[in-house]
């Protein structure tokens, strides 16, 4: 007869089961391709492992990552924003228009980022109030923000910005020369990070991702959390605008273009699951930065812009699929079944081809 002892025994994880999902977790794996695209383009490069050229690298990818952090939170609700880039542009354009006008920079700069919020407000209105799709909404806001940054500069740029301003993207500290850019990402990250997983409002998140129905059975007001949500995108992305326009001391209309399938690459790579109710933000900075020295590595060796959003392209296909096998070896352990077989040939041969991409991009210049 079975003794109250060995049914505990039974319901207790075991040691060797918690190591395997320790092991499994998708941060992981992100650590393991951060290093091996570091040991790859340091062969390539003698100037990768440079430490102040990768420093310098660093602020190029700083607005995303700005943008990245409530794209967290809004994909783990199962929603996405796919106007992040445009009203990033939106609001460097007024504040580009503001500043050919006369009007104060740091005025310029606060307007910028009052557009912002007022666009991810009603981002957020149509979704959570009149209760719209968010890819059909933000896919129309992605035209509209767009269509008022050239409303607003035409086919010109803002130029002659002071050096107080451009100081908060292009200046450094210390004797490496850390980008202040990246000083206010660090901030921004470990709020976001804490809020998610440290407090109520990060939890209703989770839930809002696995049963939105549920969660507003229990008297969560879900319409308000997609309200802050896409508000604080909205934010995020003006804040993303007057960082990057201070880096290159100019505005442009066209500013960011594309920017945003790099921002979902690397929150999808990060393990946040594109369906809602999963992911942890260290995951999503992992990939974030993982995409970071993909870049700079192909940058050193002239790798053209169109191919290096090819490799992002393929890089989101298995941001898509990874989390899933590894999802489902981390809950049956070692038992693959078929589906999980297959999806594991594609991942290889999408990543056959992705080697060989990466290396034959390279060709023209390597022998040169």
């Amino acid at each position: 007869m079975t003794t109250i002892h060995e049914e505990n025994n039974k319901l207790t994880p075991q040691p060797k089961r918690r190591s395997l999902d320790f092991f499994l977790r998708w941060e992981w794996l992100l650590v393991a391709l951060i290093i091996v695209v570091i040991l790859v383009n340091s062969q390539l490069s003698p100037y990768f492992l440079n430490l102040r050229n990768m420093m310098r690298a660093t602020s190029d990818y700083m607005e995303m990552g700005l943008m990245m952090l409530p794209m967290v939170f809004i994909i783990i609700t199962g929603n996405i924003d796919l106007s992040v880039a445009s009203t990033l542009a939106m609001c460097a354009s007024l504040l580009g228009y503001l500043h050919i006008q006369g009007v104060n920079i740091w005025i310029a700069a606060l307007a910028a980022l009052l557009l912002g919020v007022l666009g991810g407000a009603l981002n957020g209105y149509l979704i959570a109030r009149v209760k719209l799709p968010a890819l059909v909404v933000t896919l129309g806001t992605y035209a509209f923000y767009r269509g008022i940054a050239y409303g607003l500069l035409g086919d010109q740029a803002a130029t002659g910005y002071p050096p107080a301003f451009t100081f908060l993207g292009q200046g450094t500290l210390g004797a490496i020369r850390f980008p202040l850019s990246a000083v206010l990402f660090i901030i921004c990250a470990i709020i976001f990070g804490l809020v998610l997983h440290k407090f109520t409002f990060g939890r209703y998140l989770y839930a809002i991702g696995n049963s939105e129905e549920a969660v507003r059975y229990s008297g969560v007001s879900v319409a308000r959390v997609k309200m802050i949500i896409f508000i604080l995108s909205g934010f995020m992305s003006a804040l993303a605008g007057v960082v990057i326009a201070a880096r290159f001391g100019s505005t442009r209309p066209d500013v960011g273009t594309g920017l945003e399938l790099s921002v979902i690459t690397a929150t999808v790579l990060g393990g946040i699951n594109i369906f809602g109710g999963s992911g942890t933000m260290i995951g999503a900075i992992l990939a974030l930065l993982l995409i970071g020295l993909m870049r700079f590595g192909m940058g050193l060796v002239n790798v053209q812009g169109q191919v290096q959003s090819i490799a992002i392209g393929l890089l989101l296909i298995f941001s898509i699929l990874l989390p899933n096998a590894a999802r489902q070896l981390s809950r049956r352990g070692l038992q693959i079944q078929r589906g999980t077989a297959v999806s594991a040939l594609v991942m290889l041969a999408l990543g056959g081809f992705f080697i060989w991409f990466f290396f034959w991009s390279r060709i023209p210049v390597l022998n040169q």
